[in-house]
This record gives structure tokens, C-alpha cells and sequence, in this order.
């Protein structure tokens, strides 16, 4: 297995929508293994393939680091989502702190409801359905996000947003240093730090709704 480069924001990877996988075969298993594996050692609790260049509809969690001292929680272990369709969102609206590790340094708070119903195949292609709540919907909601195009600063208010101006410039500029590998930019022009930061301005907000339509440690994808 191997521990692949994060891209961060400003890659136009993570504004697409990604495509299903058609079939399991060899390259898609040892993504997975290797999305895993970067998971892990980038102290995240999900990861999703948008965010390690593949522009493919899996995403892989393991909230279980953010419930550990909680008792009304309990452990879930590691999932594989491939192909994902939340069916419906429910419960009370929640807000918490997210981060992402595709949004290095960068947290804030984000209102989700609390309950998912998802559909998906497994790594083994098998048809699965679950119902989730807490942290587990948390993650899944924050990393099917990111199959769709949507990163959490995208539910945050457009003042928020503007706020976080001058760390997603840091970010965009690669100026901003882990403990886990970022994908180096393409481009160092300061171009690239002018469509940041319009995009962080001119991005739309995303409002939460128990519907849905056409469907750092602890950091989600």
C-alpha cells in the first residue's frame, strides 16, 4: 500500500462531480487500499478519492477516533463506499466543527442533520444500505460531499467564507506544511492565488435540507 499526495483546494478535481465505477478490478482495488492507508496516516476519518486525484465515486471512513471517549457513540470501524446515494437526511440539525484534509489548518462550524440514509456497494461490489447518525453521518455526509464537487466551506456563509480569505491564499500558495504529503501546485503564478480567493467569494452557499435532490486530527476527507 501507499501513501498518496492530498490535492487541496484550489485543484479543479475537487469541483467535479466524479464518475461511478463501472468495475472492480486490480487499479480500483489497490486505490482503495491505498486511500486507506493515506487516511490513516494523515489522522483523518474519511477520505475521498476526489481528494487523491481519482475522480471516482468512492470515499472511505473510520470515525471512530471521534467518538472515543463519547458514550452515547459507539465504534464502527473501517467502511468502503463505492457508488453512493444518500437516500434521505433526518433528525435535528447539528453544528460542529469540521476540517478537512484537503483545507489544511483550516476549521469551522457546520450545521448538518444528524441522521443519513445511505445506498452503496461495498469493496466487493455487494449492494448495502445503512442508517447512521453522530459522527458516522458526520463523516459520511462531509465525504459524499466531495463526490459531488462540494467542500465544507461551501455551507458556511459567504461572511465566514471571506474570513478564511487570507488562509485559503496561504493554502493556494502551498505555503501551509503537514505531516502528511500535499499534491504540488501546477501553477505558481499569482494567478492562481487571484481565483482562490474569488472563488472563496463568489462560491455559493449550500443549504442543508432533510431532502435530497439529484443525489487536525480527526479532520473528514
Amino acid at each position: 500500500m501507499s501513501i498518496l499526495p492530498v490535492v487541496t483546494y484550489n485543484d479543479p478535481i475537487l469541483r467535479e462531480k466524479a464518475a461511478p465505477v463501472e468495475a472492480m478490478d486490480n487499479r480500483v482495488r489497490t486505490l482503495i487500499d491505498d486511500m486507506i492507508e493515506t487516511m490513516y496516516h494523515s489522522q483523518g476519518v474519511g477520505l475521498a478519492a476526489p481528494q487523491i486525484g481519482e475522480s471516482l465515486q468512492i470515499f472511505v471512513t473510520n470515525s471512530d477516533p471521534m467518538t472515543e471517549d463519547l458514550d452515547d457513540e459507539q465504534d464502527v470501524g473501517e467502511f468502503v463506499f463505492i457508488n453512493p446515494e444518500i437516500l434521505s437526511l433526518s433528525g435535528d440539525d447539528i453544528r460542529v466543527e469540521e476540517g478537512c484534509l484537503s483545507l489544511p489548518t483550516l476549521r469551522d462550524d457546520v450545521t448538518r442533520p444528524d441522521e443519513v440514509h445511505i445506498r452503496y456497494l461495498d469493496r466487493d461490489m455487494n449492494p448495502r444500505e445503512l442508517k447512521a447518525s453522530g459522527w458516522f453521518s458526520r463523516v459520511i455526509q462531509h465525504e459524499y460531499d466531495h463526490l459531488q464537487g462540494v467542500l465544507f466551506i461551501d455551507h458556511l456563509s459567504m461572511f465566514k467564507r471571506r474570513l478564511h480569505r487570507s488562509l485559503l491564499r496561504k493554502i493556494d500558495a502551498g505555503n501551509v506544511k503537514m505531516d502528511y504529503p500535499l499534491k504540488p501546485r501546477t501553477e505558481t503564478s499569482a494567478e492562481g492565488a487571484n481565483a482562490a480567493t474569488q472563488t472563496v467569494e463568489n462560491s455559493h452557499t449550500v443549504e442543508n435540507s432533510h431532502t435530497v435532490e439529484n443525489s487536525h486530527t480527526g479532520d473528514a476527507g
